[in-house]
């Protein structure tokens, strides 16, 4: 299966905006690559930013960006998983959400974001999630996961215990910390035996400067593509053949225990 993992320099608090530079951004990747049946990932919040403020960004479930993406999906014939902020109608807080859609623009799921990051105060706005969520993507097992929760291995392995091959990692993580941001993506690609897909988002906004540095990991932990600071869009391919060879040549995972 072919990725595409878009780093986008998001616009502060606007979903419009957002949505015609992605929107260009998909189709200038479309102009030189053939991103059909591909699967397509953007970064947390990608529509929007790391914001609190749920009265500017906060959406419906079928909200402007849902609905944004799922035309993405449908008109390029790929899957897409978006970072989207989304509001709880029983308790108005914030759903910090990673979005997925099929290739025919339906949406197939949802992950809530369980580790709120709580030194920026997400933790008063967002409502946690509870567990992962695993879907089966053009026949792979994809557990998507955002920012913060790359710090908790032990949500990867519960994931990886259910089957999860393909761990997209989709965040807004700030530049002081880019060496761990890069350390832990392949530590959760080598010790799940997983393709680890990090996507980052660029530039700045009035709390954050974020350096980019998505990056693409194959089961082994090998680096198969890495951004730099700019605006990009990187590429790879999860191979099921190095996936299913890696594991039976070294059954580590077999001998994995929970307690």
């Amino acid at each position: 299966m072919d990725v595409y993992c878009f780093q986008t320099d998001t616009v502060w608090e606007d979903p419009k905006a957002n949505c015609d530079h992605i929107a260009a951004m998909v189709e200038e990747e479309a102009s030189v690559s053939r991103i059909e049946g591909a699967l397509l990932i953007f970064p947390e919040l990608s529509t929007c930013g790391f914001s609190m403020d749920l009265n500017r960004v906060g959406e419906a479930a079928d909200g402007i960006s849902t609905q944004f993406f799922s035309r993405l999906a449908r008109q390029h014939q790929s899957s897409v998983i978006a970072g989207l902020a989304g509001v709880d109608r029983d308790s108005e807080r914030g759903l910090n959400e990673a979005v997925c859609f099929d290739s025919d623009g339906s949406e197939i799921a949802r992950y809530r974001k369980v580790h709120p990051f709580s030194p920026a105060g997400e933790t008063e706005c967002y409502l946690a999630g509870e567990a992962p969520v695993i879907v089966e993507m053009n026949g792979w097992k994809v557990a998507p996961f955002i920012c913060y929760d790359l710090r908790f291995p032990e949500l990867f392995r519960l994931a990886a215990k259910d089957g999860a091959e393909i761990f997209p990692v989709i965040a807004n993580w700030p530049t002081p910390r880019v060496e761990h941001w890069t350390t832990l993506l392949k530590a959760r690609a080598i010790e799940n035996q997983a393709y680890v897909f990090g996507v980052n988002r660029s530039g700045k906004d009035p709390n954050f400067k974020y350096p980019g540095a998505s990056l693409i990991v194959d089961p082994k932990g090998e680096i198969l593509a890495q951004a730099g600071a700019e605006e990009v869009c990187i590429s790879g391919k999860a191979e099921r053949g190095e996936i299913d060879e890696w594991r039976a040549a070294f059954p580590a995972l077999s001998d994995m225990k929970l307690v």
